[in-house]
């Protein structure tokens, strides 16, 4: 019998919004925290460990770095210490730009990657499974703020792949009883967000006296959602229990476009911007534009971080790490 009452399994543990979720649990001694994580190469390895210092301390975290793609449902079982009781299932090849140059890749990692863990799930008894989905699969629609029952028209790989993971969800509990809540992320920024994304590419840029390089003209937008919020949200998933399938926007109901990015950032680093303008890119929608109604009744969701706040606290962090970030 295992020392820990719950054991939560959390793929891509080790990641940007994984390692915060981690973070907030740590402390919980009744939780086995089982992380799997492939340490992907599509950033720096060394990124990745910096999120994860101090966990060494506790008995409670089992770092795994194993891929998906390399497991079965029946040897996932093998290597983990106890039964599980809650997937948080975060782990995927990340990014709209690069999925279009290798859809296969993307498909193999994030549709077949959650397809067996849901066969896990069936497999071996587990009864809720939170699932992280993403904004993109709205695609273009102009319908703002996006509502949960929008028509959704991916327009990437990677979005065609976070609306085959829901799906495949939805099959697994009308077919076998699992609980699948599966999340949509809108733009989630904070401490420790990957270098590919725009806040930490236009800090870094602007830190070392290189241009920013601005696809269209700026007033492309985004619903940036502080990772704080977003692990709230989580977490409430976690705990949800009234009813067998649910598909949830969690975001922070408010745009905030390209030039007022590049903006607050001036103003919070006191450096001006360099701007390279691209055109726009192959992929990318427009707008984002989260209604969260949905998540405020069911999860008591009530994202409160302001953006200019939610920057300050990224660029603290980058102050902090400048020497690894600038050089990884």
């Amino acid at each position: 019998m295992s020392q820990y009452q719950k054991h939560y399994l959390i793929t891509g543990g080790a990641g940007f919004i994984g390692s915060h979720i981690i973070n907030a649990l740590k402390e919980d001694k009744d939780l086995q925290l089982t992380i799997i994580d492939n340490f992907d190469t599509f950033y720096p390895r060394q990124l990745k460990l910096l999120n994860t210092i101090g966990w060494e301390k506790y008995q409670n975290i089992l770092l795994l770095d194993r891929s998906l793609n390399d497991l079965t449902s029946h040897e996932l079982a093998k290597i983990l210490p106890q039964k599980v009781d809650v997937i948080i299932h975060l782990a995927a090849k990340a990014g709209v730009r690069p999925s279009i140059n290798n859809p296969t890749a993307y498909q193999q990692t994030n549709i077949l990657g959650t397809q067996m863990l849901l066969d896990f799930a069936n497999e071996t008894g587990v009864p809720h499974f939170v699932f992280a989905s993403s904004s993109s699969v709205y695609g273009v629609n102009k319908n703002l703020p996006w509502k949960e029952e929008e028509k959704l028209q991916p327009i990437s790989p990677y979005a065609m792949t976070k609306l085959a993971g829901e799906m495949a969800g939805h099959v697994a509990s009308h077919l076998y009883g699992l609980r699948f809540i599966a999340l949509r992320f809108f733009t989630v920024y904070g401490p420790g967000q990957r270098p590919d994304l725009a806040i930490h590419k236009f800090i870094k840029a602007i830190e070392t006296g290189q241009s920013i390089t601005m696809f269209g003209d700026g007033s492309t937008s985004r619903d940036y959602t502080y990772v704080a919020d977003i692990v709230q949200g989580i977490l409430a998933a976690v705990n949800y229990t009234a009813t067998p399938f649910e598909i949830i926007n969690l975001g922070n109901h408010y745009t905030v476009s390209l030039k007022e990015l590049v903006a607050t950032i001036e103003e919070i680093t006191g450096i001006k911007a360099v701007i390279d303008t691209h055109p726009e890119q192959p992929g990318d929608v427009p707008h984002t534009f989260a209604d969260v109604t949905k998540a405020q009744r069911l999860l008591n969701y009530n994202p409160g971080t302001k953006f200019k706040d939610g920057v300050q606290s990224f660029y603290e962090w980058f102050l902090q790490n400048k020497a690894l970030l600038l050089h990884a």
